[in-house]
């Protein structure tokens, strides 16, 4: 069994891998160099590992890549794999989100877009359709962008159900309960204290949404302000900040195999963002956000660093992998649920994804 982190930055892709062990690292690449990849996958359905990478060309804009041999070549659709359809009036700026839905369901992917849309693959990647019923949501045109664009960041498909959830910024939680033709807004108890009161139905800046191991109706959110969980797949929220030394971050990581555990990473708010007391720390929760634990042996003093909404991520191993990149290219892995840490890559670029597969 080999452990694969797929690292996305600001100037390109590396890959690393660990046999076994998961605490000795060894990092190939750079892949698709000075192409800034803000999305990665790595999808396990097949007989082979693809890593999917949704990139930004620089001149040529933004596509999604993939690579079937773990980086010794990329393909890429000829006319690009998410175009807008001509009655949109729209183009793509970048591809925030991967995801593989489930492996009852082959080759189906989404991707979460900049301007705000949802798009669907049934070959693997290769191509995108464009989900009209969010696209066409009465409440999209007054969607605003967050501070690093209008854009689905998250998104979550459950693999027995139709339900498919997204998050984006700044237009909060939505549910579509049919595989995406109706959408409703699920924000209910999620604060918005730099908007009036009451609070609104819709508009929350969400940064990011994970759902816990315990089933598909248990998420967390972290928002800009706020840490929040939900028992009801969205319908209502219940503030779990209490104990963090601050509300405020950009990933939430919950265990794939761990009812109740969920990591974040708080950062000093509003505009420092950064670690606070310059000490980057991961905080876990066992008790579904009852109470907090700061973990930081092997993470550094003297970090100014942020990590950003997916620069952190768990893989599916017990006990559970916890990994996280920062902004001044520094990559830790953890191979006991944060407990301890160790470095996997220093002097990349700015780390914007992070993804663990098994393979």
């Amino acid at each position: 069994m080999t452990d694969l982190l797929a690292i996305g930055t600001r100037k390109g892709l590396w890959l690393a891998r660990s046999d076994d062990d998961r605490r000795t690292w060894t990092l190939g690449g750079p892949h698709l160099l000075a192409q800034e990849v803000a999305a990665v996958a790595v999808d396990t359905r097949g007989p082979t590992p693809r890593v999917l990478a949704g990139i930004q060309y620089g001149h040529w804009g933004p596509t999604v890549m993939w690579s079937d041999d773990l980086g010794a070549s990329w393909q890429e659709t000829e006319t690009g794999a998410i175009r807008f359809p001509e009655d949109t009036g729209a183009a793509l700026a970048r591809v925030w989100q991967l995801r593989p839905d489930g492996a009852d369901r082959p080759g189906v992917v989404w991707a979460g877009c900049e301007p705000h849309s949802l798009w669907r693959s049934t070959d693997g990647g290769g191509s995108f359709e464009l989900v009209r019923g969010l696209w066409d949501h009465p409440h999209r045109p007054t969607w605003e962008p967050g501070g690093g664009g209008g854009a689905v960041h998250t998104v979550l498909p459950d693999p027995a159900t139709d339900r498919v959830t997204v998050a984006m910024s700044t237009g909060g939680v939505y549910v579509s309960e049919d595989g995406g033709s109706g959408w409703t807004p699920r924000n209910t108890g999620i604060t918005a204290p730099f908007l009036p009161e009451p609070p609104p139905e819709y508009g929350q800046c969400v940064h990011k949404v994970a759902v816990d191991a315990a089933g598909p109706d248990r998420m967390y959110a972290q928002n800009h302000f706020g840490v929040f969980r939900t028992d009801d797949a969205g319908r209502s929220w219940t503030s779990i900040a209490g104990g963090l030394p601050a509300d405020f971050g950009f990933p939430v990581v919950a265990s794939p195999v761990t009812p109740g555990t969920a990591w974040v990473v708080p950062l000093v708010a509003d505009m420092e963002r950064v670690p606070p007391g310059g000490r980057l720390r991961v905080h876990r929760t066992r008790d579904a956000g009852a109470t907090w634990t700061e973990l930081g042996a092997g993470l550094p003093d003297g970090c100014w660093a942020a990590v950003v909404r997916d620069g952190a991520c768990a893989d599916g191993a017990d006990p559970t992998g916890l990994y996280l990149g920062t902004r001044d290219g520094c990559v830790y892995a953890s191979r006991d649920e944060g407990d301890t840490f160790t470095q996997v890559a220093a002097h990349l670029p700015d780390v914007l994804v992070v993804r663990a597969a098994r393979i």
